[in-house]
């Protein structure tokens, strides 16, 4: 045996060895493997991918190649790893549900939304789509640095121009050692106005920019498959601090079926989550029972979008499931954002102004070079101009010199030593055409020369002015903006838990309107203002048959909207939480909105800016039962909603009216029965309370509507079979409460039972609405004033043989039946005002929100068959 064999063993520190070649692994994945380069956005197997294509000539406006073809390249000159893996990169960057501005576009099958994968790269094919070209546009003018490949045969760049932020932009994500990178994808436009801020704020108020002014044009993540992000304080923590969670949810809506059960239709899910896993997620949910109320599930996705159908039993309320599908299943989604990326080949976490200040220092080193680079190459051609126009000046000598010259290299260097040429210079002219001789090509270098000094003066001025570098980079960038930039796929919802989430919403008048078939929207003032008001109604809603607007009302954003509903519960929402639609559109399902339980529907919506003391809600139930509750006591509503009476089983809420404990209360019932008695002979009772009997009615009668005695100086009564008239309210004496009334109006055959009631003015409009749909409009004054026990005249014409009757009745308040929607709406505007004002001074709160509530000009008050009374 050779002794001299152990000399070549060495003892070493096993701890030791480990923790080096542990370290030297975790540098190497987390430098050139996992985490993106904060100057283009790119890991190193993505831009070699990019590169190898480039190289490959596979542009845009070329043929697809196999994709087996570009991996095979890819990982024989610059990447010396798996081909599955670089495949696995190259069908990402393709994948319009994966990169939000895809980088290559894919032929062929390149997987789907449903996790399947994509085909074999024997199979696909791909090239560089037209956005990539920015990123490795100008790399052949020495705009990055160039370094040897593993096996130093080839040359490759160590980071790409990128002429966009692509790390913002397309983001990513990658799972180093130790480290793991989480960055969501942007919307192109927000970005680059982003960056576009940063330049103007330097260069016109020689400042950084703060990122405040970041958040205002950013306005969070967009992500390629669309959904909405609840709230804005874990975008603020991400961009703040590089870490932050934002929740993410699908995007889905309430339909009513023809059948009357309602169907959840998904649309749009969150970033990276599986349909198909979720589809079965779902199913075995239902399976276990964890879900209950779920009748079928189908996915109807297809070319044109996404549409997942859940359809629900007719006694489920679609809210409380759909809350249930957020809790249990990726409906609901985080995205943990982490972003880390290398800066100068170390990773840093970094906050949104730090990534796009080391993006903008890229392309000022960017664009440096590639002006460098241009300055060389248009001196060195300026250079050979003046040579060949010195030649062309002394065209007879230079000829002379050359024919004498036994050799190239003699004439060139008589041509130097006679006119103080370069070398270069020499060689040009000895290179020179005959061509060049004509007049028309010595005209053609000279404009060529002027042409370049320019240049090269503009290039100069750039390389020593940052203000104009930046100027050049602005231009480039917005052009970038204005080719690719499309509009926002993730919308920014509301969190109810995020405190911040009110203040980005400005307080300001709103409109809101709702249908009787409970279609609600939100519409600005002069969204409004722009409608034009005849003598059918309202016009501009887009209404479904025998639809018509129920309740029209002003208020302002950061209001509280109290929704009443038949069952006696209450729901609450900020006004700024409904949709807000144009004048033409339907609006949103108020079950969207609500969680409405089965069979329940608004009775009646007050708007309330904040919970006093010393005001009242008064309720009315069709049985005649009353009840009058400090608002205060409902304050806390939760979202599933609060009950705000207690009802018998046969009983409804009909009527909810803010009052201020000094009104007269008038309950009229459709037999023609009438009572009026002052609210505080009605004693104060808790939310959960039932009330106070307020009409002793008769066995087949019931109240269809409750009337506030400063409403107006009469009652108007309309019967459902189109008769009406005028009663003065002077006739209709105070009573105590309990009792059966007196007679208000004369019941026949011919008119049948009363279905409306309204306290009105003589310079008031009504307008009536059938149960077909028709509505008419009719002025007060035209209407007969007479006594209590008469049926009054005829105020619409009836098919009585179609079972035509009279479904609801509206007042129009307004001073001047003519005045235009834009008066109405100032004089809103003006009592909102006076509203807002008083309201700190609670002595008069009450006062000045009745003046709002009960006298604004132009609002509607909505009384139905079924004794619903909205105001």
């Amino acid at each position: 045996m050779d002794e001299n064999i152990f000399d070549k063993v060495h003892e070493v520190d096993l701890k030791k060895t480990m923790e080096t070649s542990y370290i030297d692994y975790a540098m190497s994945v987390i430098a050139a493997r996992a985490l993106p380069d904060v100057r283009d956005g790119l890991k190193p197997v993505q831009r070699r991918i990019l590169y190898a294509m480039i190289e490959l000539n596979n542009g845009p406006d070329k043929p697809h190649r196999k994709c087996a073809r570009i991996v095979g390249d890819t990982m024989g000159k610059y990447h010396p790893h798996g081909d599955s893996s670089i495949y696995e990169a190259l069908v990402k960057l393709a994948q319009d549900f994966s990169t939000r501005y895809p980088l290559i576009d894919g032929h062929g099958n390149f997987g789907s939304v449903d996790g399947d994968g994509a085909a074999a790269m024997r199979y696909t094919e791909a090239r560089l789509s037209k956005i990539s070209m920015e990123m490795i546009s100008d790399i052949n003018k020495d705009t990055v640095d160039f370094s040897p490949n593993f096996d130093e045969t080839e040359k490759e760049p160590t980071v790409l121009p990128s002429r966009y932020p692509n790390l913002l932009v397309n983001g990513t994500s990658g799972i180093a050692v130790g480290m793991a990178t989480n960055i969501p994808p942007h919307n192109l436009r927000e970005v680059i106005n982003a960056v576009v801020k940063m330049i103007d704020n330097n260069i016109l108020e020689d400042r950084d920019t703060s990122m405040e002014e970041l958040l205002e044009i950013v306005k969070g993540p967009d992500f390629p498959t669309g959904a909405s992000i609840l709230g804005v304080r874990g975008i603020e923590e991400a961009y703040r601090t590089g870490r932050g969670k934002i929740r993410v949810r699908a995007v889905s809506t309430i339909e009513t079926m023809a059948n009357g059960k309602n169907r959840i239709v998904v649309t749009e899910l969150p970033y990276m989550v599986n349909k198909a896993r979720l589809i079965e997620k779902i199913a075995e949910l239902v399976k276990d029972k964890k879900i209950d109320g779920i009748t079928e599930l189908r996915d109807e996705s297809d070319r044109s979008g996404m549409r997942i159908c859940i359809e629900l039993r007719r006694d489920v309320n679609a809210n409380v499931l759909l809350n249930q599908l957020y809790k249990h299943t990726q409906m609901q989604d985080t995205f943990g954002v982490i972003m880390i990326a290398l800066v100068d080949n170390q990773p840093r976490v970094l906050n949104l102004h730090e990534m796009l200040k080391y993006y903008l220092i890229h392309q000022e080193e960017v664009v440096t070079r590639r002006t460098k680079y241009d300055l060389n190459k248009a001196e060195e051609r300026a250079h050979i101009l003046q040579g060949l126009l010195i030649a062309l000046d002394n065209i007879d000598e230079v000829i002379n010199i050359i024919r004498s010259s036994k050799n190239i290299n003699i004439a060139k260097e008589r041509l130097i030593e006679r006119f103080s040429l370069t070398d270069v210079q020499a060689q040009a002219i000895v290179d020179m055409r005959l061509r060049a001789l004509t007049g028309l090509e010595r005209e053609r270098l000279e404009n060529e020369h002027a042409e370049l000094m320019e240049k090269i003066a503009e290039y100069k001025a750039i390389l020593s002015d940052t203000k104009k570098l930046l100027t050049v980079i602005k231009d480039e960038i917005t052009v970038i903006r204005d080719k690719y930039g499309d509009d926002r796929r993730t919308s920014i919802g509301f969190d109810e838990d995020d405190l911040s989430t009110e203040d980005l919403i400005p307080n300001e008048n709103t409109v809101l309107a709702m249908t009787r078939l409970g279609y609600i929207k939100r519409m600005t003032v002069d969204n409004f203002k722009s409608q034009h008001r005849g003598g059918k109604g309202i016009k501009g809603m887009q209404t479904i048959d025998e639809d018509f607007i129920e309740d029209l009302l002003m208020t302002t954003t950061h209001h509280y909207i109290m929704f009443f509903t038949n069952k006696g519960r209450v729901y609450r929402l900020k006004a700024y939480e409904i949709p807000e639609s144009g004048r033409t559109a339907r609006g949103t399902a108020i079950i969207n909105l609500l969680q409405l339980l089965p069979e329940e529907r608004i009775t009646a919506i007050i708007p309330l800016k904040e919970y006093q003391n010393n005001k009242y809600l008064f309720m009315a139930t069709k049985k005649g039962i009353v009840k009058k509750t400090p608002i205060k006591e409902y304050e806390n509503i939760r979202k599933s909603g609060l009950q705000a009476i207690n009802l018998r089983e046969d009983d409804d809420l009909i009527e909810v009216k803010a009052t201020n404990n000094k009104k007269d209360i008038i309950l009229v019932t459709q037999n023609g029965q009438c009572i009026r008695f002052n609210e505080k002979d009605v004693r104060k009772t808790g939310r959960t309370s039932m009330g106070v009997i307020g009409m002793n009615l008769e066995d087949n009668d019931e109240i269809i509507g409750m009337q506030l005695s400063t409403q107006g100086e009469s009652l108007l009564f309309v019967s459902e079979k189109g008769m009406g008239k005028r009663t003065s309210m002077e006739e209709f004496s105070v009573q105590r409460r309990g009792g059966k009334g007196v007679k208000c109006y004369k019941i026949t055959e011919k008119t049948g039972y009363v279905v409306g009631v309204k306290a009105v003015n003589e310079e008031n409009e009504i307008m009536i609405i059938t149960t077909e749909g028709i509505i008419i409009r009719l002025a007060v004054k035209d209407i007969s004033n007479l006594g209590r026990i008469t049926s009054g005249v005829k105020l619409i014409d009836m098919d009585t043989e179609k079972d035509i009757t009279v479904a609801s009745i509206a007042k129009v308040r307004d001073n001047n039946t003519q005045t235009s929607d834009e008066e109405v709406i100032k004089q809103l505007e003006k009592e909102l005002k006076e509203e807002n004002s008083d309201n700190q001074a609670v002595d008069n709160s009450i006062d000045d929100e009745e003046s709002y509530d009960e006298d604004a000009e132009s609002e509607i008050e909505i009384q139905s068959n079924d004794g619903m009374d909205v105001e």
